[in-house]
């Protein structure tokens, strides 16, 4: 069985809804997985944006939540997660595009953008030194213990009937 990700908010290639992004509550997503292979030690999920600041001219991919440690045990991420403290125990924060930890939702600048939510399942359970990694460290750290990864895409354009 595959590696799948999926979430009740929206499908893959879809809209995200509104709620989940910075015009709405910012609320991180609704998320569960299922067939992780064996030998699954801990799980990472990392959501960034590679259209930004402009789909039509991105220059660079920004971050918008890291999560890794997740436990195998766990199958979900309740709406919320992030923002209600939920997130299952052993659960450790990288750091975002803002230069903090936390989920921040989609916010792009102009036009419709493309958010890739990708879980990774890993041999290990990455150690305590790495901190508070940023998502490139963290792509380096899991490098060789990458047994499978699944990503969902959703996307989202802010409403331009702004009041101006």
């Amino acid at each position: 069985m595959a590696l799948v990700l999926s979430s009740d908010a929206f499908q893959d290639g879809g809209p995200m809804p509104r709620h989940l992004t910075c015009e709405g509550e910012d609320l991180s997503p609704p998320l569960a997985w299922s067939g992780l292979p064996e030998g699954t030690q801990s799980l990472v999920l990392i959501v960034d944006d590679p259209d930004a600041p402009d789909p039509k001219a991105p220059r660079m991919v920004w971050d918008h939540w890291v999560l890794f440690n997740l436990p195998p045990q766990c199958e979900r991420l309740e709406e919320g997660a992030a923002n209600r403290g939920l997130l299952p125990p052993g659960t450790r924060e990288g750091l975002n595009s803002w230069g903090r930890t936390g989920y921040g939702g989609p916010c792009p600048p102009i036009g419709r953008h493309r958010y890739f939510h990708r879980l990774y399942a890993l041999d290990t359970c990455l150690p305590e030194e790495l901190g508070v990694p940023t998502k490139d460290h963290l792509l380096l750290a899991m490098e060789e213990h990458i047994l499978a990864h699944t990503e969902l895409v959703g996307t989202f354009e802010k409403d331009s009937a702004g009041p101006c």
